[in-house]
């Protein structure tokens, strides 16, 4: 509970009032958006807008509970979703697909690449030496079933079944694995 002099400090714009505010709210708050947006920029942009919103409200009212502050803040970020959902909505988006380089559009969020370069290497650590070596050879590299068969001193049947086997067996960890997380 913020007792009545920090509250008419925060109405009087104490910075760091504010700023303890912010700081004890904003991952919340974010999460909240991006599991709604599914985009880092846009969740990063609507989580600023909610904050401007919201902390010119906050220094008008004054706010007793920080707890409630953070329900607050997350219904000003529902509503600036459901705002930019209609516009959007109204508007349309007009995409050519023809001039669409899908290379150009897709972005790569550095938290789900290195959660699936980590989950990679986990499935890699639960095959076989053997198998992780004709994996590397095989897709890594991409060596022919021949050329593998001749650097490991086996036969190409074998490769070909080492493969296949390791393949499955890493198919089968990473669904068992994302289902985990799902759950």
């Amino acid at each position: 509970m913020l007792d009545k002099g920090k509250r008419n400090k925060a109405q009087e714009g104490d910075l760091k009032l504010i700023e303890e505010i912010c700081s004890s709210t904003w991952e919340s708050v974010y999460r909240f958006i991006y599991l709604r947006v599914q985009n880092r920029e846009e969740a990063e942009d609507i989580t600023q807008e909610t904050y401007v919103k919201a902390l010119s409200r906050f220094q008008k009212n004054g706010i007793d509970d920080v707890d409630k502050y953070t329900s607050f803040l997350k219904t000003v970020s529902l509503n600036i979703l459901r705002d930019r959902w209609r516009k959007n909505k109204r508007r349309g988006t007009g995409v050519s697909l023809e001039n669409t380089d899908p290379l150009k559009l897709a972005t790569d969020d550095p938290i789900e690449t290195s959660t699936q370069r980590a989950l990679i290497d986990a499935a890699l650590k639960s095959i076989s030496e053997e198998q992780r070596k004709v994996v590397e050879l095989r897709i890594i590299k991409g060596y022919s079933v021949a050329e593998t068969a001749k650097i490991m001193n086996k036969k190409e049947g074998a490769i070909r079944v080492l493969q296949y086997r390791a393949l499955q067996a890493i198919a089968a960890f990473l669904e068992n694995n994302s289902l985990q997380k799902e759950v």
